[in-house]
Protein backbone atom coordinates (compact mmCIF):
# COMPACT_ATOMS: atom_id res chain seq x y z
CA UNK A 1 0.00 0.00 0.00
CA UNK A 2 3.04 2.16 0.81
CA UNK A 3 4.10 1.97 -2.56
CA UNK A 4 1.19 2.91 -4.83
CA UNK A 5 0.48 5.94 -2.76
CA UNK A 6 3.92 6.96 -3.25
CA UNK A 7 3.21 6.26 -7.25
CA UNK A 8 -0.22 7.75 -7.36
CA UNK A 9 0.98 11.05 -4.95
CA UNK A 10 4.45 11.48 -7.39
CA UNK A 11 1.90 10.83 -10.54
CA UNK A 12 -0.71 13.69 -8.68
CA UNK A 13 1.62 16.43 -8.09
CA UNK A 14 3.65 15.76 -11.69
CA UNK A 15 0.28 16.69 -13.47
CA UNK A 16 0.32 20.37 -12.38
CA UNK A 17 3.92 20.59 -13.04
CA UNK A 18 3.05 20.35 -16.77
CA UNK A 19 1.62 22.80 -18.68
CA UNK A 20 -0.28 20.68 -20.96
CA UNK A 21 -2.25 19.59 -17.87
CA UNK A 22 -2.97 23.41 -17.33
CA UNK A 23 -4.27 24.05 -20.32
CA UNK A 24 -6.47 20.47 -20.87
CA UNK A 25 -8.17 22.08 -17.35
CA UNK A 26 -8.80 25.81 -18.89
CA UNK A 27 -10.52 23.96 -22.07
CA UNK A 28 -12.59 21.65 -20.08
CA UNK A 29 -13.94 25.11 -17.92
CA UNK A 30 -13.87 27.29 -20.73
CA UNK A 31 -16.09 24.48 -23.10
CA UNK A 32 -18.19 23.93 -19.92
CA UNK A 33 -18.34 27.61 -18.74
CA UNK A 34 -19.48 28.53 -22.35
CA UNK A 35 -22.22 25.66 -22.53
CA UNK A 36 -23.69 26.23 -19.05
CA UNK A 37 -24.12 30.02 -19.93
CA UNK A 38 -26.25 29.14 -22.99
CA UNK A 39 -27.95 26.54 -21.26
CA UNK A 40 -28.91 28.57 -18.29
CA UNK A 41 -29.20 32.21 -20.38
CA UNK A 42 -32.19 29.44 -22.27
CA UNK A 43 -33.91 28.11 -19.30
CA UNK A 44 -34.38 31.63 -17.80
CA UNK A 45 -35.47 33.23 -21.19
CA UNK A 46 -38.33 30.29 -21.60
CA UNK A 47 -39.26 30.95 -17.62
CA UNK A 48 -39.50 34.60 -18.20
CA UNK A 49 -41.26 34.38 -21.02
CA UNK A 50 -44.28 31.99 -19.43
CA UNK A 51 -44.64 33.91 -16.33
CA UNK A 52 -44.50 37.39 -14.57
CA UNK A 53 -42.26 36.48 -12.20
CA UNK A 54 -39.03 36.99 -14.37
CA UNK A 55 -36.98 35.06 -11.69
CA UNK A 56 -35.34 31.28 -12.57
CA UNK A 57 -37.46 28.69 -11.42
CA UNK A 58 -36.99 24.82 -11.27
CA UNK A 59 -33.82 25.14 -12.65
CA UNK A 60 -32.47 21.66 -12.98
CA UNK A 61 -29.57 20.56 -11.38
CA UNK A 62 -27.80 17.89 -13.62
CA UNK A 63 -28.04 21.04 -16.40
CA UNK A 64 -24.55 21.22 -16.52
CA UNK A 65 -23.67 17.43 -15.82
CA UNK A 66 -24.14 15.98 -19.07
CA UNK A 67 -22.30 18.76 -21.20
CA UNK A 68 -19.27 17.74 -18.11
CA UNK A 69 -19.67 14.25 -19.15
CA UNK A 70 -19.00 14.68 -22.38
CA UNK A 71 -16.46 16.66 -21.95
CA UNK A 72 -14.38 14.72 -19.57
CA UNK A 73 -14.68 11.78 -22.10
CA UNK A 74 -12.47 13.63 -24.44
CA UNK A 75 -10.48 15.08 -21.95
CA UNK A 76 -9.63 11.90 -19.87
CA UNK A 77 -7.52 10.25 -22.68
CA UNK A 78 -5.34 13.06 -23.15
CA UNK A 79 -4.95 12.99 -18.54
CA UNK A 80 -4.09 9.29 -19.09
CA UNK A 81 -2.22 8.95 -22.15
CA UNK A 82 1.24 9.45 -20.83
CA UNK A 83 1.06 7.25 -17.74
CA UNK A 84 2.24 4.30 -18.84
CA UNK A 85 3.20 5.20 -22.78
CA UNK A 86 5.84 7.59 -21.54
CA UNK A 87 7.50 5.17 -19.29
CA UNK A 88 7.51 2.77 -22.36
CA UNK A 89 8.69 5.41 -24.80
CA UNK A 90 11.45 6.87 -22.28
CA UNK A 91 12.83 2.98 -21.08
CA UNK A 92 12.16 3.70 -17.57
CA UNK A 93 9.76 1.15 -17.36
CA UNK A 94 12.39 -1.46 -17.23
CA UNK A 95 14.17 0.28 -14.26
CA UNK A 96 10.40 0.19 -12.17
CA UNK A 97 9.93 -3.48 -12.89
CA UNK A 98 13.58 -4.01 -11.09
CA UNK A 99 12.14 -1.56 -8.40
CA UNK A 100 11.00 -3.44 -5.43
CA UNK A 101 7.51 -2.75 -6.47
CA UNK A 102 4.97 -5.30 -7.68
CA UNK A 103 3.52 -4.56 -11.25
CA UNK A 104 -0.33 -4.27 -9.75
CA UNK A 105 0.99 -1.65 -7.18
CA UNK A 106 2.54 0.49 -10.21
CA UNK A 107 -0.58 0.46 -12.04
CA UNK A 108 -3.30 1.10 -9.52
CA UNK A 109 -0.92 3.93 -8.05
CA UNK A 110 -0.80 5.42 -11.79
CA UNK A 111 -4.62 4.76 -11.79
CA UNK A 112 -5.02 6.48 -8.22
CA UNK A 113 -2.65 9.43 -9.12
CA UNK A 114 -4.81 10.48 -12.21
CA UNK A 115 -8.16 9.51 -10.77
CA UNK A 116 -7.10 11.98 -7.87
CA UNK A 117 -6.49 15.05 -10.37
CA UNK A 118 -9.45 14.09 -12.23
CA UNK A 119 -11.29 14.46 -9.07
CA UNK A 120 -9.87 18.25 -8.59
CA UNK A 121 -11.14 18.95 -11.82
CA UNK A 122 -14.62 17.50 -11.12
CA UNK A 123 -14.68 18.77 -7.73
CA UNK A 124 -13.76 22.35 -8.89
CA UNK A 125 -16.68 22.51 -11.29
CA UNK A 126 -19.07 22.61 -8.39
CA UNK A 127 -18.89 26.13 -8.65
CA UNK A 128 -21.58 25.83 -11.46
CA UNK A 129 -24.30 24.31 -8.99
CA UNK A 130 -23.24 26.82 -6.34
CA UNK A 131 -24.27 29.51 -8.94
CA UNK A 132 -27.29 27.46 -10.07
CA UNK A 133 -28.37 27.17 -6.35
CA UNK A 134 -27.94 30.98 -6.23
CA UNK A 135 -30.38 32.08 -8.61
CA UNK A 136 -33.09 29.28 -8.35
CA UNK A 137 -35.78 30.58 -6.81
CA UNK A 138 -37.15 30.88 -4.29
CA UNK A 139 -35.39 26.89 -2.35
CA UNK A 140 -32.17 26.90 -4.69
CA UNK A 141 -31.69 23.44 -6.30
CA UNK A 142 -32.16 19.89 -4.72
CA UNK A 143 -28.88 19.07 -3.06
CA UNK A 144 -30.03 15.17 -2.88
CA UNK A 145 -29.71 14.14 -6.60
CA UNK A 146 -27.27 16.42 -7.42
CA UNK A 147 -24.77 14.78 -5.09
CA UNK A 148 -25.62 11.24 -5.75
CA UNK A 149 -25.29 12.62 -9.80
CA UNK A 150 -21.89 13.49 -8.83
CA UNK A 151 -21.29 10.71 -6.48
CA UNK A 152 -22.00 7.97 -9.55
CA UNK A 153 -20.10 10.89 -12.27
CA UNK A 154 -16.66 10.21 -10.12
CA UNK A 155 -17.23 6.97 -10.68
CA UNK A 156 -17.97 6.79 -14.25
CA UNK A 157 -14.56 9.21 -14.81
CA UNK A 158 -12.85 6.61 -12.90
CA UNK A 159 -13.35 3.89 -14.79
CA UNK A 160 -12.57 6.10 -17.80
CA UNK A 161 -9.57 6.68 -16.15
CA UNK A 162 -8.71 2.68 -16.06
CA UNK A 163 -9.89 1.97 -19.41
CA UNK A 164 -6.65 4.98 -20.68
CA UNK A 165 -4.30 3.01 -18.28
CA UNK A 166 -4.83 -0.10 -19.93
CA UNK A 167 -5.38 1.29 -23.33
CA UNK A 168 -1.63 3.02 -22.51
CA UNK A 169 0.05 -0.19 -20.91
CA UNK A 170 1.44 -1.73 -24.89
CA UNK A 171 1.83 1.60 -26.57
CA UNK A 172 5.14 3.76 -26.55
CA UNK A 173 3.83 6.97 -28.39
CA UNK A 174 2.23 8.89 -26.11
CA UNK A 175 -0.18 10.61 -29.17
CA UNK A 176 -1.10 6.54 -30.05
CA UNK A 177 -1.99 5.94 -26.74
CA UNK A 178 -4.56 8.94 -26.55
CA UNK A 179 -6.35 7.88 -29.95
CA UNK A 180 -6.51 4.20 -28.97
CA UNK A 181 -7.64 6.09 -25.17
CA UNK A 182 -10.21 8.01 -27.17
CA UNK A 183 -11.30 4.85 -29.40
CA UNK A 184 -11.87 1.97 -26.71
CA UNK A 185 -13.86 4.91 -24.67
CA UNK A 186 -16.16 6.09 -27.46
CA UNK A 187 -16.85 2.51 -28.15
CA UNK A 188 -17.77 1.81 -24.83
CA UNK A 189 -19.62 4.95 -24.84
CA UNK A 190 -22.32 4.41 -27.40
CA UNK A 191 -22.09 0.29 -27.36
CA UNK A 192 -25.60 0.54 -26.74
CA UNK A 193 -26.10 2.01 -30.34
CA UNK A 194 -24.84 -1.37 -31.76
CA UNK A 195 -27.21 -3.46 -29.22
CA UNK A 196 -29.97 -1.58 -30.97
CA UNK A 197 -28.45 -1.91 -34.43
CA UNK A 198 -28.30 -5.54 -33.83
CA UNK A 199 -32.32 -6.20 -32.07
CA UNK A 200 -33.20 -4.18 -34.98
CA UNK A 201 -31.82 -6.12 -37.36
CA UNK A 202 -32.89 -9.31 -35.61
CA UNK A 203 -36.63 -8.56 -36.29
CA UNK A 204 -39.18 -9.86 -33.66
CA UNK A 205 -36.66 -12.81 -32.35
CA UNK A 206 -35.58 -10.87 -29.29
CA UNK A 207 -32.30 -9.53 -28.34
CA UNK A 208 -28.93 -11.71 -28.88
CA UNK A 209 -26.11 -12.07 -26.50
CA UNK A 210 -24.06 -9.62 -28.10
CA UNK A 211 -26.43 -7.45 -28.18
CA UNK A 212 -27.20 -7.94 -24.59
CA UNK A 213 -23.39 -7.39 -23.77
CA UNK A 214 -23.02 -4.59 -25.73
CA UNK A 215 -25.93 -3.43 -24.24
CA UNK A 216 -24.42 -3.57 -20.76
CA UNK A 217 -21.22 -2.19 -21.59
CA UNK A 218 -23.14 0.99 -22.78
CA UNK A 219 -21.59 3.67 -20.15
CA UNK A 220 -24.09 6.41 -21.00
CA UNK A 221 -27.01 4.16 -20.01
CA UNK A 222 -25.53 3.41 -16.55
CA UNK A 223 -25.63 7.17 -15.97
CA UNK A 224 -28.12 8.95 -17.79
CA UNK A 225 -30.94 6.24 -16.76
CA UNK A 226 -30.63 6.52 -13.23
CA UNK A 227 -28.01 9.16 -11.82
CA UNK A 228 -28.51 11.86 -14.01
CA UNK A 229 -32.24 12.30 -12.76
CA UNK A 230 -30.85 11.57 -8.85
CA UNK A 231 -31.39 8.09 -8.36
CA UNK A 232 -28.56 5.93 -6.96
CA UNK A 233 -28.47 2.21 -8.39
CA UNK A 234 -26.58 -0.60 -6.79
CA UNK A 235 -26.53 -1.95 -10.07
CA UNK A 236 -24.58 1.13 -11.66
CA UNK A 237 -21.70 1.19 -8.85
CA UNK A 238 -20.94 -2.25 -9.64
CA UNK A 239 -20.78 -2.18 -13.13
CA UNK A 240 -18.12 1.09 -13.03
CA UNK A 241 -16.01 -0.54 -10.09
CA UNK A 242 -16.07 -3.93 -12.26
CA UNK A 243 -14.85 -1.66 -15.15
CA UNK A 244 -12.36 -0.46 -12.89
CA UNK A 245 -10.74 -3.75 -11.09
CA UNK A 246 -11.02 -5.30 -14.79
CA UNK A 247 -9.04 -2.83 -16.61
CA UNK A 248 -6.45 -2.53 -13.61
CA UNK A 249 -6.28 -6.04 -13.95
CA UNK A 250 -5.36 -6.28 -17.86
CA UNK A 251 -3.06 -3.21 -17.61
CA UNK A 252 -0.94 -5.62 -15.04
CA UNK A 253 -1.07 -8.61 -17.45
CA UNK A 254 0.49 -6.81 -19.78
CA UNK A 255 3.44 -5.02 -17.89
CA UNK A 256 4.32 -8.41 -16.41
CA UNK A 257 4.40 -9.94 -20.26
CA UNK A 258 7.56 -7.46 -20.46
CA UNK A 259 9.21 -9.89 -18.16
CA UNK A 260 9.02 -12.64 -20.68
CA UNK A 261 10.30 -11.13 -23.12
Amino acid sequence: MRNIWTIAWKEFKLYFSTPIFYIISAMVFLFLGVIFYSNIAQIISSASSSSSSGGATDLPGAVMLGPLLTILLFATPAITMRLVAEENSLGTIELMLTAPVRDSELIIGKWLGASLFTSVLVGLTWIYPIFLHAITKPNGIDQGPLVSSYLVLLLLVWALVAVGVCVSAPFKNVTAAFFASLMVSLGLWVSGLGASALSYSGGTGGTSLLGTILQYLDFTSHFYNTAYNGRLDLTDIVFYVSIIVLMLFFATRIIESRRWR
